[in-house]
């Protein structure tokens, strides 16, 4: 008699699985051969309600943990670790969680996740080359100009889809990245401006950059009705980030993928062939 086995597929848990990361996190683990259970509002998931989290996690094998608004909010620190601790309960042990490289208001979420008993990695990105292309920076580079408070710091801006390629390598490598740090970078170096003059290359049109002060940003954000909190948050991560704490890349990418990772110009080059920038 042959015996009959069952290959047991894993399931992850992804949150904010509509969203810039949560998206490719999603369509990597698919690629994988994972089973996806998306995480959001719309199927019933709520960061800020504690009784949907239960029925999120229950029966799944690992979770993708990205906060929304921002990582380094007082409120992320102790959803994160309500969640990683709910999810432990549960038997839901593989966490990884997308954090921000370089921003030190991110370290108690990231040390209330390391409590919660979780085998725990955490993924912690620089600034995303599709900031650009998606999200509240895009109608200004639409209309020819990117204001922002990032003077001419240099910054290793990292594709998403090595992010969404990491997370999905950490969550089905076994316990390989388990108590690990990764921090995700591009392979070079640029300065605002001069990922805007290659946007505005790719995209056949001229684009400007103009930065400001990061205070004068904030009042801006307040004056399009960003709540106080948010903003003032907001202005201490700029003031963070931008001192240049973040202008070297690192190898982390490569070692996970075996692979460089994906450069800006390619990104941008995609991103215009879409039509991202047109008018």
């Amino acid at each position: 008699m042959t015996q009959n086995t069952t290959k047991t597929q894993t399931t992850v848990v992804v949150t904010g699985a509509s969203g810039r990361t949560g998206s490719r996190v999603a369509g990597a683990a698919r690629a994988a051969g994972l089973t996806v259970r998306a995480a959001s509002r719309a199927q019933g998931f709520d960061w800020e309600d504690p009784t949907t989290w239960a029925r999120t996690l229950r029966g799944a094998d690992a979770a993708y943990l990205m906060y929304p608004s921002d990582v380094g909010s007082p409120a992320a620190a102790e959803g994160v670790g309500a969640l990683a601790r709910e999810a432990v309960g549960l038997g839901v042990r593989r966490l990884v969680l997308l954090s921000a490289r370089g921003e030190d208001q991110a370290l108690p979420t990231e040390a209330a996740l390391k409590a919660s008993g979780a085998q725990w990695t955490i993924v912690r990105g620089t600034w995303f080359s599709q900031n650009f292309s998606e999200g509240p920076l895009v109608e200004g580079m639409v209309n020819g100009e990117l204001v922002f408070p990032a003077a001419e710091v240099k910054e290793p801006f990292v594709d998403v889809r090595d992010i969404a390629d990491v997370v999905v390598a950490a969550l089905t490598s076994g316990d390989r990245y388990a108590g690990r740090t990764l921090e995700l970078t591009g392979p070079r170096l640029l300065s605002w401006r001069e990922a805007v003059a290659e946007i505005s290359g790719a995209a056949g049109r001229t684009i400007t950059y103009t930065p400001v002060p990061t205070r004068a940003y904030g009042e801006a954000l307040a004056g399009f009705g960003v709540p106080p909190e948010e903003v003032e948050l907001l202005i201490e991560v700029f003031e963070t980030l931008m001192d240049g704490r973040n202008a070297h890349v690192t190898d982390d990418v490569r070692e996970v993928l075996g692979r460089e990772p994906r450069d800006f110009a390619d990104f941008a080059r995609e991103a215009a062939a879409a039509g991202v920038w047109q008018a």
